[in-house]
């Protein structure tokens, strides 16, 4: 196997760096300095989106600070990770702790996914995202 090139370590670099600011609990600026403005997330169908969704850039920040609002913590462990090119794919375990309830899930409640995100990149910044969240059963 060959050592990825410097396009590529930069690519793998800026991902590690965007899952730590969403761990962190980034929104608005913070947050949409790593997206590229023709940003499109595709997340496929899960337990919270049974028909999956599409997200442009603006929908995707309208999302994440909905998401700080839910969540009292989350917490990323990346699992493993490959650059090709402008392409990356990351492969994560989440857990995230529930700041108020969701649905039947009290507050305090430890959600858990399995998740593999394929980013593509254009001009250092992220312009497409499709996310393949497997929860646990809650």
């Amino acid at each position: 196997m060959s050592e990825p090139n410097t396009r590529e370590s930069d690519n793998l670099a800026l991902a590690t760096r965007f899952l730590q600011a969403v761990e962190a609990g980034a929104t608005g600026e913070a947050l949409a300095a790593f997206f590229h403005p023709d940003l499109v997330q595709h997340e496929l169908p899960n337990r919270l989106f049974p028909a999956g969704v599409r997200r442009d850039r603006e929908a995707v920040l309208a999302s994440a600070a909905r998401g700080a609002a839910l969540m009292r913590s989350q917490r990323y462990t990346l699992v493993d990770a490959l650059a090709q090119g402008d392409r990356v794919v990351l492969e994560v375990d989440w857990t995230g702790t529930l700041a108020v309830p969701l649905r039947d899930l009290p507050a305090g409640y430890q959600m858990r996914a399995r998740q593999a995100l394929f980013l593509e990149l254009r001009d250092g910044q992220i312009a497409g995202m499709r996310n393949y969240d497997c929860f646990e059963p809650f």
